[in-house]
This record gives C-alpha cells, structure tokens and sequence, in this order.
C-alpha cells in the first residue's frame, strides 16, 4: 500500500516532534493588582513582562522554548493571592511572579513551600521582582524563592551612605506603610544614620494604613511642624502619589529620599514642584551612565505610552530563559539549580543570582528628580518634562548584606 504524500510528511513530522525534544510555552503567572488603588502599577507591570518575553522569544533566550506571562489580579491583598495561587496552580502553571507588597509575598513564599513539600514533582518557582522585605532571602529564605530587586536594607545601605556625606541633613521624618516592608525601611534607616551619621536627629516616626490614606495633609502638617529638613519613604504607588501631592500642596520645603518615586502616577503628582528635592534609590532608570536599556524605554512608550521601569522584568526573564537553556530542561527544580549562583548582563550591568540566599547582587542608582536637558537627562517620566538625573551608581559589593540564610535544598 502506497501512503498519500501529506500522510507521509504528517508521520515524518511526528517522528521528529516527538515528546523528548519538542519546544515548550513556559507559562509565569503575574499575581499583583490589576485592580484597585495600586492597579497603574500592576498594569504597568503586566505589560513590562509580556514585552520583555516578546523579545526573549525572538531572540530564542531560552532556545526553542517560549515564555508567555498571563496576570492574575490579587486587588492587593495576601488572602486573594493565595486564592489567585491556586488558581494558577490548578492551571497546570509552575512559575509565579509577585512583588507589589512584602506582606503577600510572605503569604505566597509561605504556601508555595507547602504546596512543594506536599506535591514532589510539581513543584513551582517564585521569581519576586520587587517585594524587597529582607526577611525573605534571611531567615525566611527559600530555594523556591528568588529575588530580583535589591532589598530594602541594600537600597537603605546605599541610600543612607549617600545621605550622610551631606551636612545639610540635620533632621530626618520617616513615613511609611503599616506592614512589613514599611516596618523594615523604617528600621534601617534609623540603624545606619545613627551608625553614619549619629548627629542627625530622628523627629518623626509614622506609618499608616496601606491603601487607605486618601488625603495626607494631616501627615504633611506633622512633618512641617517638627521642622525636619529632609523625608525618608518607602511608600510606593497611590500612597505616594498622595503623599508628594500634600507635599506639594502645603509648599513643605524638606527633601524626600525614596525608593519608588519612579512609579505610576508619582511623576505627574511631582511636576515641577519636586525638581532638586525628590531623590530615589532604584536598580535602573532610563538616564544611566550609558543609557542602557534606552531601546526598551522607547520601544515600551511607543508601544503602550507609557514608562518602562521595573527594570526587573527583563532581568528575570533573562535569568528564567538562561536557566532553562543551562538546563536543557524547564522542569522547575532543575531550572532552580540552574539559576543558582548565575551571572548575567542586565541593563545595569552585570548581576549574580547569589546562590547562598537567592537575592540578586547588582549595582544602585541614586537619582534626582530634574527638568530634561537632551544631555544627561534625556528621558521624562509621564510626559512631564522631567526626569531622573544619576547622582551616583553604586556597585553591588557596596550595597551587599550578610544573610542569615540557611538554605534547605532539594535532592537533585
């Protein structure tokens, strides 16, 4: 019997896509807000890592294999992560990634570690891009778990050994979020300045609700009142938005020293009122030494009109496509031990995956906010005519922290 030449080339292609070497769609659930006060930023996001996998695919970082991440709105909070978990779980996913509050970033490292525990052979990977509560690469660390954003005591390490060679600094105002990254800022930046700078006075200490603030004058008043000359936050998205805007309303003339005021809504909430006073520690901005990662920044506002910044995204599918090739496999524990101790170039430079906690070693930022001046100052943010000029990069041996970190790993 003669086979129909279609029929043939159908049972040759077969042969040769058999189960052993076919390409896979290596699928990462997004769990952040979609919804709600913080949704800019979790849309933002959403799109930062769907862009980032679109150019891993073309480029084959991971080989054959392609990368797709789909959002799962959380609304914030820790109870519908977990839900949100489970979801994507049943959905046959096996990477997450997470990183709009510490506080649901505990409660999913805390359950994916169960769920691995319990179900040997499905086993999920949690790639955090921006929830930076030390405690989960110390004493909560987890194989499971790595992060891509530098921790909150790094950011304060290099944010305060930036702050305590200016004399003019002579009184410091700490506001932040009531929960555990909020805890943890506050923390060190009263530990490192009394150990830099124990001539700077501490005259104020407030955190509040997380997402529930709506007007802070009352917060602004108290910080105009104690006559402090410069404002340390942690506080990101609406709740800094706010917090900048009542700043901005009753003319307060501190400096604020932030982590993430290069997110969503905060830029239009500064304007020209935050020039030379706003300062930020991040991993990246568009206006770095050498403009690294200026091609993505054009190519994202063309794309969505809006600002890449969560520079985090291409470091994670970069490490995530590097593993999975190093592997030959994307089994998520083997591509675990693939990520571990892994260097790379990301936009910043080179990073390390540091095998010993998980916790991405590479260089900081620190940067003011000033008007665009086509030079060193050539991105705006939010289409306001200004943007962040790099004051200083500070190399990751600078800002590294010892851990407490006693990694129990998986038999290989």
């Amino acid at each position: 019997m003669q086979l129909h030449p279609l029929a043939l080339a159908i049972m040759t292609a077969a042969i040769f896509t058999a189960p052993g070497v076919s390409a896979e769609t290596v699928k990462i659930a997004y769990i952040d807000p979609l919804s709600g006060a913080f949704a800019p930023i979790g849309q933002n996001q959403l799109k930062s890592f769907q862009m980032i996998a679109e150019l891993a695919n073309q480029a084959k970082w991971a080989g054959d294999n392609k990368i797709e991440v789909v959002g799962f709105d959380n609304k914030a909070s820790p109870q519908e992560s977990l839900t949100q978990l489970k979801a994507a779980i049943d959905q046959g996913y096996r990477y997450i990634t997470q990183g709009n509050g510490s506080g649901v970033g505990l409660a999913l490292l805390d359950a994916i570690n169960k769920h691995n525990e319990r179900n040997p052979g499905q086993e999920i990977v949690y790639l955090n891009h921006s929830a930076v509560d030390p405690d989960m690469t110390n004493g909560k660390c987890s194989f499971w778990h790595f992060r891509l954003d530098a921790n909150s005591d790094m950011k304060m390490e290099a944010l305060t050994s930036f702050m305590a060679k200016d004399k003019n600094i002579k009184s410091v105002y700490i506001i932040g979020q009531n929960y555990s990254f909020g805890h943890q800022v506050t923390r060190a930046a009263k530990e490192y300045l009394a150990r830099k700078r124990p001539d700077i006075k501490i005259v104020g200490d407030d955190l509040h609700p997380i997402g529930q603030v709506k007007d802070f004058s009352p917060y602004v008043a108290k910080i105009k009142a104690s006559g402090a000359d410069t404002v340390i936050t942690g506080n990101w998205g609406a709740d800094l938005a706010l917090l900048i805007r009542a700043a901005k309303d009753a003319d307060l003339k501190a400096n604020f020293y932030t982590y993430y005021a290069g997110t969503s809504g905060v830029p239009s909430a500064m304007g020209a009122a935050g020039a030379e006073r706003v300062k930020m520690i991040a991993y990246w901005q568009p206006n770095n030494e050498s403009f690294s990662g200026k091609e993505i920044a054009e190519a994202f506002k063309k794309k969505y009109g809006d600002d890449y910044y969560t520079m985090s995204t291409y470091t994670a599918i970069a490490l995530l496509s590097k593993a999975i090739k190093d592997a030959k496999s994307t089994d998520p524990v083997k591509v675990a031990f693939a990520m571990e101790g892994m260097k790379l170039r990301s936009l910043n430079g080179e990073v390390t995956m540091q095998k010993s906690d998980h916790q991405l070693q590479q260089p900081l930022y620190i940067s003011t906010w000033t008007k665009t001046n086509g030079k060193d100052v050539k991105y705006d943010q939010e289409n306001t005519g200004y943007g962040w000029k790099t004051e200083q990069k500070v190399d990751a041996y600078t800002a590294t922290q010892p851990s407490s970190c006693q990694m129990k790993r998986p038999a290989r």
